[in-house]
């Protein structure tokens, strides 16, 4: 069952034009929690290979602008798209909105990023909760009050424990595993909506 459902999805993204089968996740999110708006400023921490900068791009339109970040050099599939810009850069040693070229905070923060696996699992949940931690301490730099934040984490208990921590940050906190995650995984999704700095 999960060759079929990778099958699908990977065949589906290859049809739709999409760099990854991932486009999916967001799109489901999106359509369940409305976080991504016609004109929006966006962030897409780690977006390589660029699929959920990609969908971001065609909902914000052309006077939305979206910023990609990541460690990898900049996929070339996507520079030519006009409201796209992407930087080969660590997020965690960026200090300013400025140093992106951004006058302005984001509208939405989006973070499929996952550490790097090793196939152990108490090992992965660690790594994935230490990044993800990270991740929230760049929140009161980069994202705007009423700002929107999705982002990925492997589940635990202390994952859990974790997100209790921020809920008084957004005015909505929600979880959510989408339908097109291969049923072993055990990420899941944080959907934060109206960011309270």
């Amino acid at each position: 069952m999960n060759f079929k459902v990778k099958d699908h999805y990977f065949e589906k993204a290859k049809k739709d034009n999409y760099l990854a089968r991932s486009i999916y996740k967001l799109e489901e999110i999106n359509q369940k929690f409305h976080i991504l708006h016609k004109n929006d400023f966006v962030l897409d921490l780690g977006y390589h290979p660029g699929s959920w900068i990609q969908y971001a791009s065609k909902l914000i339109g052309p006077k939305g602008s979206a910023i990609g970040i990541d460690l990898k050099p900049v996929n070339k599939k996507l520079v030519s798209i006009k409201n796209i810009t992407l930087f080969e850069k660590d997020v965690f040693d960026v200090f300013d909105a400025e140093e992106l070229g951004a006058s302005q905070k984001f509208d939405t923060i989006l973070s499929d990023m996952a550490p790097n696996t090793t196939g152990i699992k108490s090992v992965d949940q660690a790594r994935s909760l230490a990044l993800v931690e990270k991740v929230c301490e760049l929140l009161p730099t980069f994202l705007k009050q009423e700002g929107n934040f999705v982002i990925k984490i492997f589940d635990s208990n202390e994952a859990q424990q974790f997100i209790r921590t921020i809920q008084s940050s957004f005015k909505s906190l929600k979880k959510l595993k989408p339908k097109s995650t291969r049923s072993v995984s055990k990420e899941f999704f944080v959907i934060g909506k109206g960011y309270e700095a």
